[in-house]
């Protein structure tokens, strides 16, 4: 079973990493739901874990529609992280209809490469998440989405999340967020059938 879990500091990364955790999803300001975390940091968290490592490339709180400038800003954290030899970035972009941004998505995916990219939970402000997926089955780069089916929670949201896998088709892994922790992830797990799960309390407490 994957377990991710999201950090935003070095020593909650070794700790996520000593407590079984398969990867990590490094950001900052976990209290805006996760922005870029700094560059320092990254670089860090590299040179001490041995585990899978995602980068978080999100220019500021709030919604996911963004301007040019900030979709500009994304572009070259995207260059840099490529270059600092990250594994993985996680992005996700909207437009003002509440749809995937497939333009943007597709310039940033392709600008990633060889990185993989997973689409993070912007999928879930959109009225139709399935279909969401299967718009980014065809975006060359995605290979992951972070989801709790719309939902807040992952068990709310679990038969959406079954039917996003099933979208996905196997082309995509799908990961199941939403209130997942080291005490429901067993339960959750029978009940959606994810390819992985992702939590701030995956493995437990982390501080």
């Amino acid at each position: 079973m994957v377990l991710e879990a999201c950090v935003e500091n070095l020593q909650e990364a070794k700790t996520a990493e000593t407590r079984g955790a398969s990867q990590i999803e490094l950001c900052g300001r976990l209290d805006l739901d996760g922005i870029t975390p700094d560059m320092a940091l990254v670089e860090e968290v590299l040179n001490k874990l041995s585990i899978h490592t995602k980068v978080m490339v999100r220019p500021r709180g709030g919604n996911f529609v963004y301007t040019e400038e900030e979709i500009d800003v994304m572009a070259v954290t995207i260059e840099f992280l490529k270059g600092m030899g990250v594994q993985e970035i996680v992005l996700g972009l909207l437009t003002h209809q509440k749809k995937i941004d497939i333009v943007s998505t597709q310039k940033l995916a392709a600008l990633a490469q060889p990185m993989k990219v997973t689409f993070h939970k912007a999928i879930d402000e959109l009225d139709d998440p399935v279909e969401g997926v299967r718009q980014l089955v065809s975006i060359p780069g995605i290979t992951a989405v972070l989801t709790s089916g719309g939902k807040p929670t992952a068990k709310e949201g679990a038969l959406v999340i079954k039917q996003m896998i099933k979208a996905a088709n196997e082309k995509l892994d799908m990961i199941a967020a939403g209130k997942i922790t080291d005490k429901n992830i067993l339960e959750l797990a029978e009940l959606i059938g994810a390819d992985a799960y992702h939590g701030k309390l995956i493995v437990g407490e982390l501080d």
